[in-house]
């Protein structure tokens, strides 16, 4: 099971800056599911448990690129047309039933074998039917060609022993693909990730029912709903539980038996009806729990017994950015993830803004294109951590680090694109 760190962040001390919790994560974290094998039309979006290596040559045998004539090379002028016999026709899936002879060109389709063998080497090279010229049997063949030319070879793409898929990728579409063309059914992969959630807060109301004076609706759970089956996770609704440390504390090592992960929003703050960090504390402990971030100071990690715990703040901005940048690796590392971390991409800012040095902070943006071409991060107007609107809004984040404290408007920025981190 999962440990995350030994001693406990200090809560009247120092804010924790993100690359330290960050580092933390990925070096305390490991899997904690287990594996099973999945037929390949199941398999994408599964993590990876064991590399794959190949076990055959793909492609099994060389075969052209075009359409066209496959000739020997060193039978064609170099300065002058060729005409050669045309004496056999070699489509994708029936190879030529005899062995090839010098001087002649054969007919051939895309896919389509090259006849030929160790003892019996085949045509080097294949022409473009829109370069030549067929008539009477014969095919002219311009000079100009080079040795090789549209000829795909054996396991060009891959050979025996070839690592072709790493253990703890996240299958794509192109690695199933990939799989298949090896002529595998199907892969070795973690099982999904199960975790709890549930939402903290006497004002939460479930969406549907009547709201009442004061109240809410829940937008937290849900939205944590999509962003944890995107990741290939199983949820279990916990529902919306009131301020109350002993139902919260029993709802929580309730949970903890039967899951990889335990997800709350809200509660986890220092006022007298947040309670997640005391009930935490009691079953477990808490890690840390305050870091120098905006939105989402109040972030906790730690664990309920041996079971992982991240309890994200209450705000919906807050709680989408830091599943994001905290909770998306820490669920990716213990879904057996090994390259975890998002990529960010480098923009312009379309806006200025100062800021608080010592902190990073991430603001909501959409893209467009600018004066030469280059995308241009322009700031959403309205940065509250409760306009939920804003990251309807956004194509992503712009990331700004610890050591800035301005922002001018051309300035190169990192830019995490929603693209790059949701399903």
């Amino acid at each position: 099971m999962a440990q995350i760190l030994d001693d406990c962040f200090a809560f009247g001390g120092d804010l924790m800056p993100t690359d330290e919790a960050l580092a933390i994560l990925d070096q305390r974290l490991s899997p904690v599911v287990g594996v099973e094998t999945a037929p390949l039309r199941r398999a994408h979006g599964r993590i990876l448990a064991e590399e794959v290596t190949a076990e055959c040559f793909v492609p099994p045998h060389d075969n052209a690129a075009v359409d066209g004539y496959a000739v020997y090379f060193d039978d064609l002028g170099l300065k002058a047309e060729t005409l050669l016999p045309v004496t056999a026709r070699i489509a994708a899936g029936h190879p030529l039933d005899h062995a090839p002879r010098r001087g002649e060109a054969l007919r051939i389709f895309t896919g389509a074998p090259i006849p030929g063998d160790e003892n019996t080497p085949g045509p080097d090279t294949v022409l473009m039917q829109e370069d030549c010229r067929e008539q009477d049997g014969k095919v002219a063949i311009p000079p100009g060609i080079s040795r090789g030319a549209n000829l795909r070879q054996k396991g060009e793409d891959m050979k025996p022993d070839d690592m072709v898929l790493q253990q703890g990728r996240r299958l794509l579409p192109q690695d199933i693909g990939l799989a298949a063309s090896l002529g595998l059914t199907g892969l070795s992969v973690y099982e999904p990730l199960s975790v709890a959630v549930f939402s903290s807060g006497d004002e939460i109301c479930e969406p549907g029912e009547k709201l009442s004076s004061g109240a809410l609706y829940d937008a937290n759970r849900y939205g944590l709903f999509a962003l944890l089956e995107g990741l290939g996770c199983v949820v279990t609704d916990l529902g919306i539980l009131p301020d109350d440390e002993a139902i919260i504390t029993e709802a929580l090592a309730g949970a903890a038996p039967g899951h990889g992960l335990i997800l709350t929003s809200g509660g986890v703050s220092t006022g007298e009806e947040d309670h997640i960090r005391a009930a935490v504390e009691a079953l477990g402990s808490l890690h840390f729990w305050r870091l120098s971030i905006k939105p989402g100071r109040p972030l906790a990690m730690g664990q309920v017994g041996t079971t992982p715990f991240i309890g994200l703040p209450g705000n919906p901005v807050a709680v989408m950015v830091t599943f994001l940048r905290f909770a998306r690796p820490a669920i990716l590392r213990l879904s057996g993830v090994v390259d975890h971390q998002p990529v960010l991409f480098r923009v312009r800012a379309g806006f200025s803004q100062k800021k608080k040095a010592g902190r990073r902070e991430w603001v909501r943006a959409r893209l467009v294109q600018g004066p030469s071409g280059e995308p241009v991060a322009e700031k959403f107007p309205r940065q509250g951590s409760g306009i939920l609107s804003s990251m309807v809004a956004a194509d992503g984040l712009v990331e700004l680090a610890e050591d800035a404290s301005h922002v001018a408007e051309g300035d190169m920025v990192d830019f995490l694109s929603f693209r790059e981190v949701l399903s």
